[in-house]
């Protein structure tokens, strides 16, 4: 609550300000020995007062987020607060604030630390596996605010412009996290929370959950000795349905019997509204609508000591843990666009791409399978932290301050054989017939037909495991001195040593163990009981699923696994993540990447206050020197062959590991910084800030391997991408000369109004340079067993699709079985072949050509210049209770994606969109109340998704509410609304028709009370 005084009450604000983010401010005024009133300040306006005088007195442009009381902080999750501050946009992962974007620049761009320490990262979810938008591969620089409990936080202070004496790594900002310490609150203060979490989108979890928390600060009468612990407990079950388009292929489109991406002619009569001669058109792969069902647990806890034996010496030990562990059961189904002969009628729309409408296939007498893949994800990410912290003022005038701490960050798969994702292909190989529509609805529709029971038929095809272990350390130690001169003037200098490793391997997840084959081969094979009848389609609310067929399965993919691993022994099937021993090669093989990054650092900086024409000014100046050695360590197994399975299923087969590739650098950046304000008058601020900055390469680009992509049919077809892509460990870190300037009306005690405008000149921004390139690696699609099956094919009049030309190869390797040569072909035996069931697959030959890759490599070699505008509002309606926040923020760049651009490797700026906030606000009776708005415009989230295709998340916004009634100055309750609207997320590709994902979300809603004494 916010307690009204009618005395000094800018005096108190400022009081306040100087115990900022310490939670409850007990503060006392005296004249003599006449006591005149005590006022304990909380709640909403207290602490946006508190955040409002960060703002105020700080040099540059910092804006701050402070706690109402210990242990309440804003928001449950840190991101969800974050995203309120102008310039700051969050992305989301199940439905919940993960990563932030600031001023256009995204995760990995952006610099946090605990306390002024750097925190080490890593986010491995999923395995990498790529189903669904929220797999993650390791070598991550992207702090993730999904593993922090907010109940510990009391503050956090974004820094838009840099310092000398601010950690580098952050161009967007650097974004410090701060906690309670013991001393801070004098005596015995303790505060206990708990919720019920009840979430909209939960299917087969609990429909409430828990979170509990807890706050201990003690200190002795005398303030020599105090300690804190702080811990919370949170598990939060929910569910999301989605729809995603696997890959999209794009093409040119040719004049007369020119071979078209859907394996067919142009001038072919199933083209309807066919493009124009030289026109890009697209051809989607598949349509898949999925289900996960989902389990979270979080534990944060910190332990602080401090000791302050005389006023001018404080010493404090702490400890950090936060760990989050995330499962998933995750099913979908699948209906593969075949091409080819199958193909009945494609109707194109009138986009500049144009992207089908409609597209209609047979396979009767044949027969296609309907997909079923049922998946288990399971990670545990860890976060731990030591720290040592002395203070001591020598003198009045000067202080040093030196800290040290260790860190480590662990992602690690807790699934079964260490997997990170267990994925079971499973299918019912009954379809005569499909049809699709991908225009007209938020998801694409489709129809299909059947002969059969679906689950009497369900098989296996394929099963693979995904696994990434990223695990991160930073050991940090540095030397901050503070002297202040008697004219207000002041002088910072300090010395830093920090050391970085982050090692991510990655296991291969191309490894597919074929076992009822692609074509779903062994229909009844699993035990009755094994699957659920499942309403897939149903289980969407906001977008129309047309005439979908309403039937899908659930099931645990380990119970499934661990029946097939039984079935298949013969073909020593397993689930794991160990290089296991196999005639054909290395399976499952360890791709295990390096990075160490020692970086020294000194720094100066001197402030001074002054007057320029009867105009109070201040300035503060610093440099920073870094000098950085980074080594970079990879061992992945070469490339031996691909094994062709059917049409356009392809298996790498990895060699035994050479031994590790050692490769790194030295570079060393001088960084300078300058913040001018002016004082028009007390209330009217003017800024202007200008610095040099840098953000250091992804870790997945300092390698030192390539990595190989696989065919998607055969060479001698339009349409067939072979891609390898290389790392490059010289790569030199990004660098950005960054202008501000801002103007501050602060018009009332908690009331202000701002506006400011921005600009990043960022050079060594990361591109491609994209080559035509063979390896050791023969291309059995292309060679003389190959072209003697396009012959025969040709001399048939059949079709050159990738299923036929798989068929006919097969044919002729087999005249035993096939006396009649290519006269055999027909419908039933290309089905047959490309079923997989019972055949030796197509393996090189010696006479084999090299294939040939298009290889990519990183390289420095692109600039780009960000700009824009924030405009900020704060207002409180006098003692009403009544408050607003505001702000908007314009982004843009002078880089964008060309979508009509198929031919090159693009570089582009990502995340770059317009945010908006509005926050509505009272306080008054015991009540706390607010709702809150937030906006973000559509922005470009990748660039070289599938096939080289752009995705664009769509412009999404969200609205949350909080309400809090206080019985007593100890007792509240509260009650939140998260995404109560229930927004989705939407992504698509180079139009809006060419789905990419889309997350059917919900609202999530909390009930909690707390007590505080």
């Amino acid at each position: 609550m916010y307690n009204k005084v009618s005395f000094k009450r800018k005096l108190i604000a400022s009081a306040v300000a100087s115990c900022a983010l310490s939670g409850v401010s007990g503060l006392t005024f005296a004249q003599g020995d006449q006591m005149l009133e005590e006022v304990v300040v909380t709640g909403i306006r207290a602490s946006l007062e508190r955040s409002m005088d960060i703002k105020r007195d700080s040099a540059g442009v910092v804006d701050a987020i402070s706690s109402e009381d210990i242990g309440k902080f804003p928001d449950t999750n840190l991101a969800e607060s974050l995203q309120r501050i102008t310039g700051v946009s969050i992305n989301r992962k199940n439905g919940e604030g993960s990563e932030i974007t600031v001023r256009g620049f995204g995760p990995g761009f952006n610099m946090v630390t605990l306390n002024g320490r750097t925190m080490p990262t890593g986010s491995a979810y999923g395995g990498s596996s790529g189903a669904g938008s929220s797999t993650r591969g390791g070598n991550s620089r992207a702090f993730d605010f999904a593993n922090l409990s907010a109940d510990s936080v009391s503050g956090v202070e974004v820094y838009k412009t840099s310092k000398a004496n601010i950690a580098t790594g952050g161009i967007g900002a650097t974004v410090n996290v701060k906690t309670a310490n013991p001393l801070d609150e004098p005596g015995l203060n303790v505060s206990v929370a708990g919720k019920a979490i009840m979430d909209t989108t939960n299917r087969t979890g609990d429909d409430v959950t828990p979170e509990v928390s807890g706050i201990f600060s003690w200190s002795d009468d005398d303030g020599m000795f105090g300690v804190s612990l702080s811990a919370s407990y949170s598990e939060r079950d929910s569910g999301v349905t989605s729809a995603t388009v696997n890959d999209w292929s794009v093409a040119e489109w040719g004049a007369g019997d020119t071979q078209t991406i859907y394996d067919n002619p142009a001038n072919s009569d199933i083209f309807v509204n066919e493009p124009e001669v030289g026109q890009l058109y697209s051809r989607p792969n598949d349509v898949r609508y999925t289900f996960a069902d989902r389990q979270r647990e979080r534990t944060n806890a910190r332990l602080a000591f401090q000791f302050r034996p005389m006023d001018s010496l404080t010493a404090s030990l702490d400890y950090t843990f936060a760990q989050n562990d995330q499962s998933a059961h995750r099913g979908e189904v699948t209906t593969w666009v075949q091409n080819g002969g199958f193909i009945q009628n494609v109707e194109f729309d009138d986009s500049v791409i144009k992207t089908p409408k409609f597209i209609t296939e047979s396979y009767d007498p044949a027969r296609r399978d309907v997909g079923f893949s049922q998946q288990y994800r399971s990670q545990e990410d860890t976060l731990e932290s030591t720290g040592l912290n002395v203070e001591w003022d020598v003198t009045d005038q000067f202080s040093l301050v030196f800290d040290a701490h260790s860190s480590t960050m662990e992602s690690l798969p807790t699934g079964p054989g260490r997997a990170g994702s267990l994925d079971i292909g499973v299918g019912a190989s009954i379809k005569t017939g499909a049809s699709w529509q991908f225009s007209g609805a938020d998801i694409p529709n489709w129809t299909h037909t059947i002969d059969g029971d679906l689950e009497e038929n369900l098989s296996s095809s394929v099963m693979r495991v995904f696994s990434v272990e990223q695990i991160s350390e930073v050991d940090q130690a540095k030397l901050d001195g503070h002297w202040e001169f008697d004219n207000g003037s002041r002088f910072d200098f300090g010395i830093e040593r920090r050391e970085m490793s982050s090692n991510t391997v990655n296991y291969n997840g191309n490894a597919n163990q074929v076992l009822g084959g692609w074509g779903a081969s062994a229909p009844g094979e699993f035990p009755d009981g094994s699957f659920e009848e499942f309403d897939v389609p149903g289980e969407f609310d906001d977008p129309s699923v047309g005439n979908s067929p309403h039937i899908g399965f659930r099931a645990d993919a380990r119970e499934l696994g661990a029946f097939l691993v039984e079935e298949y022994s013969a073909q020593n099937a397993y689930i794991g993540v160990e290089n296991t021993e196999d005639p054909a090669g290395v399976r499952n093989s360890a791709s295990n990447n390096e990075i160490q990054e020692d970086t020294d650092a000194v720094y100066v900086q001197f402030g001074t206050v002054g007057q320029l024409a009867d105009f109070e000014v201040n300035i503060l100046a610093g440099l920073r020197y870094e000098a950085t050695d980074q080594t970079s360590s990879s061992e992945t197994p070469p490339l031996a062959y691909y094994i062709w399975s059917s049409d356009n299923d392809f298996t790498a087969v990895s060699a035994s590991p050479d031994t590790p590739t050692v490769d790194g650098q030295s570079y060393d950046v001088l960084l300078p910084s300058i913040d001018f304000s002016m004082n028009f008058s007390d209330n009217l601020i003017g800024r202007a800030s200008y610095s040099q900055t840098i953000a250091r390469p992804g870790l997945g680009s300092l390698g030192s391997v390539i990595s190989f992509g696989n065919p998607n049919g055969s060479t001698l077809n339009e349409g067939t991408t072979v891609q390898a892509t290389g790392q490059n460990p010289q790569l030199a870190p990004l660098e950005s000369s960054n202008v501000d300037v801002s103007l501050e009306w602060y018009y009332d005690d908690a009331s202000y109004a701002s506006v400011g405008l921005f600009e990043k000149r960022v050079e060594n921004f990361t591109g491609s340079e994209i080559t035509q390139q063979t390896f050791d690696v023969r291309d059995q699609t292309s060679g003389p067993r190959a072209q003697a099956a396009a012959a025969a094919l040709e001399e048939i009049g059949a079709n050159q699709d990738n299923a036929n030309l798989y068929a006919m190869m097969q044919i002729l390797a087999n005249p035993s079985k096939y006396p009649g040569g290519a006269s055999e072909l027909n419908d039933d035996v290309v089905a047959d072949l490309n079923d997989q069931a019972g055949y030796e697959f197509i393996t090189p030959n010696a006479d084999d050509p090299l294939l040939e890759y298009e290889f990519s490599t990183t390289v420095n070699n692109r600039e780009a210049k960000l700009y824009g505008a924030e405009f900020a509002l704060q207002h409180f309606f006098g003692e009403t209770g009544f408050g607003v926040q505001a702000n908007y923020t314009i982004v843009r760049g002078d880089v964008k994606f060309d979508n009509l651009d198929i031919t090159s490797d693009q570089f582009a700026l990502l995340g770059l969109s317009d945010t908006a906030n509005v926050v509505l606000m009272y306080e008054n009776y015991g009540f706390e109340t607010r709702l809150a708005y937030n906006w973000r415009d559509e922005y470009l989230n990748q660039t070289n998704w599938g096939s080289n295709n752009p995705g664009y998340v769509e412009a999404q916004s969200q609205l949350d509410m909080n309400i809090s009634y206080y019985f007593t100055d100890n007792l509240s309750v509260s009650f939140e609304g998260i995404n109560m609207t229930g927004e989705d997320r939407r992504e698509h590709g180079r139009n809006e028709n060419m789905l990419i994902f889309y997350d059917d979300l919900g609202a999530r809603y909390q009930l909690g009370a707390r007590y505080s004494f």
